[in-house]
């Protein structure tokens, strides 16, 4: 059974009031992203965490000036985009996320997909095996494990990406704006990071089956 999420309205009511226990569902729910996204524009882990605890602070002190305009998270990613913004000026890492330059290899191996001359280019040359269902909680864990083992190792702004997008479910406009990165950016960051981590779970599965 999943976790009950409270709604926008009894998370800020309970912040504006101090409740202890809005607080951590908050702090356990929301600072392992935040951190993720703090450590993408300063530059050592130390520096993020003070950037989350910034964050926080600014959060409660500020609650009353909320008004619901955007969802609360998006309301404190901004916040904290914000404080790591001006906190990596002071370090002297400004390198903006539009400033790298793009990466054009595939993302996938080329191999496993049909030639040009095919009678269906581009297409499969062997679909993919179906995965196992995880119905024994080891096996499910093991996933889950293999997962975030292949999110942590992926780069930075791809882990940021795809934390947002498919861990903490904002939309690609809402990615973009915190970000100040394009659309297309935003697509190709969010794609490379899901196939790194779809490869990571067929490379478990096939040493399972094995």
């Amino acid at each position: 059974m999943g976790v009950v999420v409270p709604t926008d309205d009894v998370l800020v009511d309970g912040l504006r009031t101090g409740d202890e226990e809005t607080f951590a569902c908050l702090l356990n729910g929301w600072s392992g992203s935040m951190l993720r996204l703090a450590r993408s524009f300063v530059s050592t882990t130390a520096s993020a965490e003070e950037v989350v605890q910034d964050t926080w602070l600014a959060v409660f002190e500020g609650i009353e000036r909320f008004e619901g305009r955007s969802t609360l998270r998006t309301w404190v990613y901004r916040i904290l985009v914000n404080i790591a913004r001006k906190r990596a000026v002071r370090e002297q890492r400004t390198v903006p996320w539009t400033s790298l330059a793009p990466d054009h290899g595939p993302t996938m191996d080329p191999q496993r997909f049909r030639g040009a001359d095919d009678r269906y280019p581009g297409g499969w040359r062997a679909f993919p095996e179906r995965w196992p269902t995880t119905e024994t909680e080891v096996l499910a864990h093991e996933v889950r494990a293999t997962v975030a083992a292949a999110i942590d190792g992926l780069p930075i702004r791809q882990q940021v990406v795809l934390t947002l997008r498919d861990i903490d479910g904002h939309d690609a406009e809402d990615v973009c704006d915190l970000l100040e990165i394009s659309m297309a950016n935003q697509r190709v960051l969010l794609h490379r990071a899901r196939a790194t981590v779809r490869g990571r779970l067929e490379h478990y599965f096939a040493g399972a089956g094995s």
